[in-house]
Formats: C-alpha cells, structure tokens, sequence
C-alpha cells in the first residue's frame, strides 16, 4: 500500500468533532494578541475575532480540546479555532499549502520530502517556527486475557512488530515475563495506516534502541502484515476490540488497556509524564535549525533511571509573519496560550502530558511573541 495517498488537503471549515470551540476575546483593555504576555509565561488576549484553522497530529487531540476550551475562558469576544486530528503528516502538508494557519506535528520538519523548504516558501521565505508543545509517552498497549502487565525489551517489541514473535508465549516474551501465564495465542500487532508522527518516534526508537529493527524512522509503518487503523483513536479501537492485540498510541488515551513496561538500562518503565519529560530534558537540539526552530533529537537509548524513552514530542509548527494581521494575531495569541505556563496545565491535567520545562517554555514563548502580520 503506498501510504502517502492518504495525504489529502483538509477543508479547514468542516466541523472537527469537539474541538470546534466558540470562543471570545476579553473586553478588557485594548490590548491585542500582538501585545500580550507576561513574565509568569501567561498569554492573555483582547479583540480577537474571526476563526483559527489549524491540523495535524491527534495525539495531541485532548490537549487541543484543553487549549481551546481555557483560551475560551480568556476571551469574551468571537473567535472559533478549529483543529482537526488528522495526523502528523496531513497537518504539515495542510500548513504547507496553506490550508491551515498552523499545525500539530509529532515530528519536526525535514526536507526528506521537500518539507522544510516547502514550508519556508509558504512562510514568504522566512524559516518556519517549529516550537515544542506537547510532551507524552507512547505507551505500547495490549489486550491479552488473564495478563495485566508485561515487561518487554526494545528487542521483543520490535521483533512482535516486525513479525518474527507471532505467539504470546514465545520464549523472548515468557523470559522476561516469568510469572505471566502466557497462552499459545496469536500476537496481532496493530499499526496507523495513516501518516503519523506518532509511528515515526514509535519507529525512530525502536531504530535506535534494537538490533532487530532495520527500517529507517519515517511516518508511514514501514511491515506489512498485522492490522491498520487510521489515527490514534482507531489503533485504540483496533486493540480494545481484538484478542491478542497490541499497538502503539499515546498513552493519555490507552484507557483501561494493559500498556508494557520498557526496558532501560537494568530495570523496566512503566510510562509516564515524568519518565517521558526526563529524556526531553536530556536530548540534544537538532543541528542546523534556525533560530526559531526548537527540533529535538530524542536520546531513545538512556539509561537514566526512570526515563521512560519511548515518548513523543509534539509541535506546533507556524509562519513568523502572515499577510493578515487578524490571522497573524490569533495565531500568536493561541500559541502563546499554548505554550504558557496555564496551556501547559491544562493539557497535563487533561491529557497527562508533561509540561515544558521552565527553559524550554521561556525560549517558546519568546518565539511566538515575535509572530507578526507583514
């Protein structure tokens, strides 16, 4: 199946489940978007108006719904922002096209696929913000009766999604699962079928972290075999509703499903805010970005205690100017909520991300308080 057929423009006006919110700007003051912020790294607004058409990644779908609904308790006037999870890679062509004034990306941008300069020529020439929003684990999640819990190396994961473990009582498994009852059944693995950021990290760290994966990290799931489903809330579904099941999704939305402890160093991590957070903090800047550009190299191979190294970081992805001052303020005014220290609550407290660091917040924010119309 060539995967890049699912790549399509989104109309940005079709309604997006619940994350199509009415939203208001406060009266108070006069004060624009433009003109907002603080030094405790909050976002206020005041006279916004008009609709915020953005797209991309769904694992950030419940923090998008947290984001829009605090940005509505902060304004008072007429605003709908609209974001549609239509995964990573439809997010950035959409914002590449210009179909949406931003987008949600679990991955940064590149120019494997002319990405990159793709974006820079519809930003008017300038390099394209990619400012760090979201940070969560991708938990490894299965449905087995009688088995609640598994510890699993980065080895065994990669050999069940590549097919080579096809039984649940293979010896890998019951090795590092001992006191597991493990019954002779089939292993079903469950992959996106559509473009996503969230199987390129999932991918990237079993590149990195097993011998016995040998495909590059990249947005479409590169086995054939198993089963497919479209975004998160579909490998979800997939799993919840199979026997045998196990896939890969973000972690605030496995629900009730059993999720498998990794792997690090010596001991295995169940995953976490924290153990996600904890590799963000010690992971490298990617080489050769623009200053606006806060991409990160994931370390997928700590072995620090309590990282938990299957995480992804999402971004927001935006212009630095847009030809509209009315699109360029409510664009600055809702990433600057975003990224703020009360975005980043909400979204822990709705969706169990962790928050950005202090450091990592102070340098967002500063980039999107330069967003202007020119």
């Amino acid at each position: 199946m060539n995967r890049t057929s699912f790549r399509k423009i989104v109309a940005p006006s079709v309604a997006v489940l619940a994350l199509s919110v009415s939203l208001s700007a406060c009266g108070a003051g006069n004060e624009t978007a433009a003109d907002s912020g603080s030094d405790s790294g909050s976002s206020e607004s005041s006279g916004l108006s008009g609709d915020l058409n953005g797209a991309g990644a769904s694992s950030q779908e419940k923090a998008q719904g947290a984001w829009a609904t605090g940005f509505q308790g902060m304004n008072d006037g007429n605003v709908t922002v609209n974001y549609d999870p239509v995964g990573s890679g439809d997010g950035r062509t959409n914002f590449i096209s210009g179909g949406v004034s931003f987008a949600g990306s679990d991955s940064y941008l590149t120019d494997d696929e002319g990405e990159l300069s793709g974006a820079k020529e519809r930003c008017n020439g300038e390099d394209p913000i990619e400012v760090p929003a979201y940070v969560s684990p991708i938990a490894i999640a299965f449905n087995l009766d009688g088995v609640d819990a598994l510890n699993m190396s980065a080895d065994t994961i990669a050999q069940i999604f590549d097919g080579q473990i096809t039984k649940w009582n293979d010896p890998a498994i019951v090795k590092e699962n001992p006191d597991a009852d493990l019954p002779d059944e089939d292993i079903t693995p469950v992959h996106r079928s559509d473009d996503s950021g969230t199987t390129k990290n999932f991918t990237d760290y079993l590149g990195k972290a097993s011998s016995s994966w040998s495909y590059e990290a990249e947005d479409a799931f590169p086995v054939k075999g198993g089963e497919a489903a479209e975004g998160t809330s579909g490998v979800i579904s997939a799993v919840s509703g199979g026997s045998g099941t196990i896939g890969y999704a973000d972690e605030s939305q496995v629900g009730d499903l059993s999720v498998v402890s990794v792997k690090v160093g010596d001991e295995y991590v169940a995953p976490s805010a924290e153990g996600a957070a904890k590799v963000v903090e010690t992971s490298p800047a990617a080489e050769g970005r623009a200053d606006v550009d806060m991409a990160v190299d994931l370390d997928r191979t700590t072995t620090e205690a309590g990282a938990y190294p299957v995480v992804l970081l999402s971004y927001l992805i935006a212009c630095q100017t847009y030809d509209d001052q009315s699109e360029a303020d409510l664009v600055k005014g809702y990433l600057s909520y975003i990224v703020s220290d009360e975005g980043q609550q909400a979204a822990s407290e709705e969706a169990g991300s962790a928050p950005l660091s202090g450091t990592v917040a102070e340098k967002a924010q500063g980039i999107v308080e330069g967003i202007s119309a020119g």
